[in-house]
């Protein structure tokens, strides 16, 4: 059973006065902000072993520069159940801009140690991993079942793979550098989440995007649950009830569910509310928080799904991802509660 551990609110908002500076300070001297979203201090990291330059924005834009060019970034955790590099909705476009690039950068991040460090990578030829990867997503599609298409588009690629197919090598860190020019961040930021995670009892706060469910959570008396989708339970939040809640942050008025399945939609049912968030990643607060009841929340995406499926089949198109989006005009439709 999991415990319900009250947050001392006013060391939390401490820390996290502290998170805002070292983002204001950072994006003043780097012009990059949202350092706290999808693992980006892992990019930090790499870039700062590698010499490189990162360049503003997330998904959507190759992480980092020198003077050679630009640099696609892959990485995986040593504690992650899965060893692979994965390439997540990809299009025959963005396989082939890939190509435009210098090169793709495939890391391991050993995060047994504290802090975590970059061991090893392998380095390919931008080109040379625009063409591998047309060739896999041609080579996967025509081993597709029949009837059961690729429809994600997700290609994981392993380091044997790359060794055996490319032969290439891994290129390993014996020793993690102790100077460049993002490593007194990397300090910082490693020693803060440190304090955050003794505070909040949340481990990893800084991969994905948990940081921003630590936010919520804290305003509204809520323990995130550490290991979601584990033996704890897919929910991402309780309270000291032991009522538990789904957590959606945006940072806008439109909040995506990805991968909707009948059996997400059924654990979904066991939520005590579903919480709707938008946060500003920039200046680290909560813009508005909603509650809705599940049910509402279901019975809307089951809607929007099979509009969604119709619209399709009549274009002659294949849904290549189950998801959809609730929107600020589906508040009012799901009855959602303000509580922020």
């Amino acid at each position: 059973m999991i415990t319900f551990t009250p947050i001392n609110k006013t060391k939390f908002y401490q820390l996290i006065a502290k998170f805002r500076t070292i983002q204001a300070d950072f994006l003043r001297e780097f012009e990059v902000n949202d350092i706290f979203s999808n693992s980006k201090i892992y990019e930090i990291l790499i870039a700062n072993e590698l010499n490189h330059t990162l360049i503003p924005g997330h998904s959507g834009s190759k992480d980092a520069q020198d003077s050679k060019g630009t640099y696609e970034y892959k990485h995986f955790k040593e504690t992650s159940s899965n060893h692979s590099w994965t390439f997540n909705d990809y299009t025959d476009s963005t396989i082939a801009n890939l190509a435009l690039s210098e090169g793709v950068i495939f890391a391991h991040i050993d995060d047994t140690v504290f802090p975590a460090v970059l061991d090893w990578y392998i380095y390919v030829d931008a080109k040379i991993c625009s063409n591998y990867l047309k060739n896999r997503t041609t080579d996967l599609l025509q081993r597709q079942p029949k009837g059961k298409p690729n429809a994600r588009r997700m290609i994981n690629i392993s380091a044997k793979q790359l060794e055996t197919d490319l032969q290439l090598t891994k290129i390993t860190i014996s020793t993690p550098k102790q100077q460049g020019k993002y490593v007194q961040w990397l300090d910082n930021l490693y020693n803060l989440s440190k304090d955050l995670e003794k505070c909040t009892n949340v481990i990893n706060i800084l991969t994905s995007n948990k940081i921003w469910e630590v936010l919520i959570a804290v305003e509204l008396n809520h323990n995130v649950n550490s290991e979601q989708g584990g033996r704890a339970g897919g929910h991402d939040a309780y309270d000291a009830n032991g009522d538990v809640y789904e957590y959606k942050v945006s940072k806008t008025f439109s909040w995506q569910f990805q991968d909707i399945s009948e059996n997400v939609l059924g654990k979904y049912k066991n939520d005590k509310a579903i919480i709707l968030a938008v946060v500003d990643k920039t200046a680290i607060t909560i813009t508005a928080i909603y509650s809705a009841k599940p049910e509402k929340v279901v019975a809307r995406l089951r809607e929007k799904l099979n509009e969604k499926q119709e619209n399709y089949a009549n274009e002659n198109k294949e849904v290549r991802r189950l998801q959809v989006s609730l929107t600020k005009g589906d508040l009012e439709i799901i009855a959602a509660t303000q509580i922020l």
